[in-house]
Formats: structure tokens, sequence, C-alpha cells
């Protein structure tokens, strides 16, 4: 279950058709996707894009995105504190950062015209951050995410790092 939080007010939010208004009035798309069969921890790349095929296909097409892939990181991912790092310091892209969690969760940061805010992302969530929109995301404390990564440009993940800072004040050691 989503919950936005906007920590410098003390407001959460948990009815998801608030977090998809609020997010929708900064121009980030949510909604909640369903697989059309039952997936296993250890199914393939190919089985997973498959079971949301019927999701993941008419919003490729509808908004011209070339290629999907699933990441997949858990504990024992091989340097998962250094994957965490990379994610974890303020960045735009030069596309659309699309997400959908097949598993696990995930907190993305927002900094938008001076507001920050977070979502945390589990099973179902999908989310559509415009490109040029300053974020960050965070895998702990869990550190098991399974994602659905949906991308225009097939080069995939290209982070152009802010070096604000403000990811600083917010993110947990």
């Amino acid at each position: 279950m989503a919950v936005l939080n906007i920590p410098d007010s003390g407001i959460e939010i948990k009815n998801i058709e608030e977090i998809k208004s609020f997010l929708s009035k900064r121009g980030i798309a949510f909604s909640i996707w369903e697989a059309n069969k039952t997936l296993s921890d250890d199914d393939s790349q190919d089985a997973i894009l498959n079971a949301y095929e019927h999701e993941l296909k008419p919003f490729m097409e509808a908004n011209g995105y070339k290629t999907a892939d699933v990441i997949s990181v858990n504990p024992k991912t091989e340097n998962i504190e250094g994957i965490r790092q990379k994610f974890l310091k303020e960045h735009t892209h030069s596309e659309d950062e699309v997400r959908f969690f097949v598993d696990g969760e995930g907190l993305f940061w927002f900094h938008i015209e001076g507001e920050v805010f977070s979502l945390l992302c589990t099973r179902g969530d999908f989310l559509s951050v415009p490109s040029g929109y300053t974020h960050w995301f965070d895998l702990a404390p869990k550190y098991t995410v399974k994602a659905i990564r949906i991308f225009s440009n097939v080069e995939g993940w290209v982070a152009n790092y802010t070096d604000s800072g403000i990811d600083e004040k917010y993110n947990k050691a």
C-alpha cells in the first residue's frame, strides 16, 4: 500500500485516491496495476513482463516507450549498499522515470518547486515521473525491490545529479 509523506508539514496520506490527486496536481502519474496470473519469487523477467503485458503494452504504445526490463535486488545482492547510494542522491533524467513495483518496496523522494515529499511504493504501485523532475530513491530499510522499468531511451537509466545536498536532510543512514 502506497504512503505519501510530507515531512516538513507532518502530513501522511494513505488513501489511494488522495495520493493520486496530490501527485497528479504535480504532474506525476500514479495508479495500481494487477498481474493477470500469479507470480512466484523465482519467475524470469519474461514471465513477469508477460504477467503485466495487459497493462504494460497499452501504456508503452500510447506513450512512445521502447523497452522495459525488470530490476530485482535484495539484501543478498552483491554491492547492495553501493547500489543504494547510486539512487540516493538527488538527480533528474532526460526522460521520464517509469516504474511498476512487482514486489518489495522503495521510497521515492521528490523536490518540486521547493516542496519535498516522499512516496513509499509497494507491490502493485505504478509511478511515472516526468523528465527533469528532481528526485531520489531509497531501497532501505528492506533492500528488496522487484520492479518493471519502462524506457523511451534504450540505453536505460541515466542520472544527472544535482549536487544540491537537500537529499541529505531527509535520507536515513
